[in-house]
């Protein structure tokens, strides 16, 4: 399943609130069943089965351990959903909403083995995306009124994860990919001999292929902006957006991104928003007495 059709792949519909960038070969949740997969290895849980009754029951407390844009909400019911249909999530904020320290902003209750096993992959979601929305939320406020962008480094295998955070931040997506994209860049104007040569090259590949999609090209210097408006000015071109690298693009950051967005660019792309994100700190902790209460009462505490 691709994640076109994200809505199908078990999403409660309550707690969509942003939907996750399209991506024709992307599933969700193979993603989501690697990630438990590698946990478990061939044994599951052994910690749990060693110390934690199989039927009993539990509630435990999403808690926010600093301030920040929260993200991967919906993830973590897709997360809870494929360990256990049986566990109940309830949430008291939504994807994007802000969250400060000491908030308990969501509680997840059912059988103890399946929270507990969950809870470390559910948490490495949600701290990778909300530190990315975090970071992308301050950076789109920034930018204005110019449009913050991520780029392609992102974490392997996380691509649509890291950028759905950027959309849940308020950033807006880039390409997704290689594919649905033209990205004119240094090695392929090197390699095409020169600005011109390449955009040509892509317009004929277009045109040959009858594809329609948007195109485009890097620039490192005023030269190089020129020559392809020199070139835009003298045939019908594809192209529909000039990158003006580590002019208005690249070694972007929170100090640097005001500045660059008062320029009069319309688009900043940033790899800091995902290359090197800083994990909200969120933790997941179960209501102890609760247990020890549940425990009296079934005779296991």
């Amino acid at each position: 399943m691709s994640a076109t059709a994200t809505r199908n792949v078990g999403i409660p519909a309550g707690s969509l609130v942003v939907k996750p960038p399209a991506h024709p070969t992307y599933d969700l949740k193979s993603v989501i069943q690697l990630a438990l997969s590698e946990d478990a290895g061939d044994r599951g849980d052994v910690t749990c089965q060693a110390t934690i009754p199989v039927e009993m029951e539990v509630e435990a407390h999403f808690l926010a351990k600093e301030d920040g844009i929260v993200a991967g909400i919906a993830l973590a019911e897709m997360v809870f959903n494929e360990v256990d249909p049986s566990l109940k999530v309830e949430w008291y904020r939504n994807d994007g909403d802000s969250v400060h320290k000491g908030l308990q902003f969501g509680k997840v209750h059912g059988r103890a083995h399946s929270i507990v096993v969950a809870e470390r992959v559910v948490l490495n979601f949600m701290q990778r995306m909300s530190g990315i929305a975090t970071l992308t939320k301050a950076m789109a406020d920034a930018a204005r009124p110019a449009c913050i962008l991520e780029t392609r480094k992102t974490a392997p295998g996380l691509r649509l994860v890291d950028k759905w955070a950027v959309l849940i931040g308020g950033g807006q997506n880039h390409r997704m990919g290689l594919f649905d994209m033209v990205m004119i860049k240094d090695n392929h104007i090197s390699t095409a001999g020169g600005t011109a040569n390449a955009l040509k090259a892509v317009d004929d590949y277009l045109e040959q292929n009858n594809l329609q999609m948007g195109v485009e090209v890097e620039t490192r210097t005023l030269e190089e902006v020129n020559q392809v408006l020199q070139y835009a000015s003298t045939r019908k071109t594809a192209l529909t957006r000039i990158m003006l690298d580590n002019m208005a693009s690249g070694n972007v950051t929170l100090d640097t991104v005001n500045k660059i967005g008062q320029s009069g660019v319309t688009y900043i792309s940033s790899g800091a928003l995902t290359h090197s994100v800083k994990a909200l700190d969120i933790s997941l902790k179960i209501d102890t007495k609760l247990a020890l209460e549940v425990g009296k009462r079934t005779k296991r505490a």
